[in-house]
């Protein structure tokens, strides 16, 4: 394999960003999603691994032709579905730069380590956690989650969990999570040895938040049982419906019980950016971890996950596990530099993700972040607003964040059963359509339809495009036949 001139590099470069451009500006304008022809998917499936060298020209052809068109659909402006963003032009282009300098950010004396470094220490200020905290970027809330509690584990379970395990604990262990929780909690719990049985699930009240004296009540009944605690974990921002659980007081229960308490922030994190959630996120700063994903309301490309930890030598404890070659005093003239992130968590190769937040975080500044997120929080109003006002509409909990659960019903549909099926086939055909793309939950048991707008693309012509879609079908469907 010889090496590309700079000409060449120039010369694909160049049809490259011809190609993001052109993917970036033209997605208004095409439809929000459109599934992969099953002849194409079959070649994808099918087609074996390449015996010869292909030219770049012919790679990029096959790009344009056949993965371009067949976006996620998150980039468009009418795409509303789970918590997924589009990405900010300097985020693509800092993932290029990264994958050109290819450092691996285990640690080291190189420009990327103290970036990342930089980047934490953002993030510290934003959410008034301490200097002596320390945190990782990693690929998502489910691995900033595992990481969490893997400390609390170390911390918290009063055994020696590295040498022997969970085997000689003296007592059994529990865990505390709201019904609204995200699964990547239930999930890191049984992956570190607890199992599932270890979980206690509180109740949420109709706003959809933790009932607090649930979650004491449950403390204390295990206290009483000779149950050792381990972590409560609150949610700010569920992905369900956007609530935000009462952090101050669930921080407060956990400081007089000696609980840990990991917050889920993924989603609803950036927030405290913004006027009217500030307050209501201010106690973030208690928490002893926080999971906060710059690659959802920030608008970072993916992947990008951020874990904050309260006790950042109770986090290298948990993990630390240096052999000789990798030996760092800290110091910043020599090779190893500062100590090293693969002391902090599992991961020993880690790439250069701190590039794409630092751009980003560049190209928005903390003024523009509050800007497009308190708009986004207009534009869920505005949707739940034309959700009260519709008749063929039902708004189906509380909004919250920028969470919008609704549903289409009409007097023909004779109870829940055909509610349900109505609306199921109605958000097929939508998203199918290409006009806008929402996805669905159940509430109580209820199918309902739900829109996380993450969007700094989206206005309100297209949530009242959207919702004229959303009542257009729902009338076809409901039409007696």
């Amino acid at each position: 394999m010889r090496d590309w001139t700079r000409e060449e590099i120039q010369r694909i470069g160049y049809a490259v960003v011809d190609l993001i451009a052109g993917h970036l500006s033209t997605l208004p304008g095409e439809p929000v999603f459109r599934p992969v022809p099953p002849e194409l998917a079959q070649e994808f499936l099918s087609t074996p691994a390449p015996a010869d060298a292909r030219s770049a020209d012919d790679i990029l052809r096959a790009f344009q032709e056949t993965i371009e068109p067949f976006p996620f659909g998150n980039g468009h402006p009418r795409f509303w579905g789970w918590v997924n963003s589009p990405p900010a032009v300097m985020g693509v282009f800092a993932d290029a730069l990264a994958a050109a300098m290819n450092p691996s950010c285990a640690g080291g004396n190189h420009a990327a380590i103290y970036v990342e470094r930089q980047v934490l220490n953002w993030f510290r200020d934003i959410l008034d956690f301490p200097a002596r905290s320390m945190g990782l970027l990693v690929s998502g809330g489910s691995m900033a989650t595992m990481t969490a509690l893997a400390v609390a584990r170390h911390a918290k379970s009063g055994v020696d969990v590295r040498v022997n395990g969970l085997r000689d604990a003296p007592r059994p262990f529990a865990f505390y999570l709201s019904s609204e929780a995200h699964s990547c909690a239930r999930k890191a719990i049984e992956l570190l040895g607890f199992g599932s049985a270890s979980i206690r699930t509180i109740p949420a009240g109709a706003d959809y938040r933790m009932k607090i004296d649930a979650l004491e009540a449950a403390l204390d009944d295990d206290r009483a049982r000779n149950v050792q605690p381990i972590a409560v974990v609150a949610t700010a921002g569920t992905t369900n419906t956007g609530a935000v659980d009462d952090l101050d007081a669930i921080a407060e229960l956990c400081r007089r019980r000696d609980v840990w308490l990991h917050v889920d922030a993924a989603y609803g994190g950036p927030a405290i950016l913004s006027t009217e959630y500030a307050e209501v996120l201010r106690p973030l700063s208690r928490a002893d971890s926080i999971a906060l994903d710059p690659h959802k309301w920030l608008f970072v490309p993916v992947e990008a996950g951020l874990v904050l930890v309260r006790d950042a030598e109770a986090m290298r404890s948990a993990f630390s596990l240096v052999p000789p070659y990798l030996r760092t005093d800290g110091s910043s003239t020599g090779v190893g530099g500062p100590p090293w992130f693969s002391e902090y968590g599992f991961q020993q190769t880690r790439g250069f993700r701190a590039l794409k937040v630092w751009m980003t975080m560049q190209q928005f500044g903390l003024n523009g972040y509050k800007a497009a997120i308190e708009d986004n929080l207009t534009l869920a109003r505005h949707l739940a607003d034309g959700v009260r006002s519709a008749p063929d509409l039902g708004l189906m909990a509380p909004p919250s964040l920028s969470v919008v659960c609704f549903r289409f019903l009409s007097p023909s549909l004779p109870d829940e059963e055909a509610v349900a099926a109505l609306n199921r086939a109605l958000l097929e055909r939508l998203q199918l359509g290409g006009e806008a793309f929402l996805t669905s939950t159940e509430l109580h048991g209820r199918f309902v339809l739900r829109a996380c707008i993450v969007n700094y693309h989206s206005t309100r012509a297209d949530i009242d495009r959207m919702l004229d879609a959303v009542r257009r079908i729902g009338g076809e469907l409901a039409a007696p036949t």
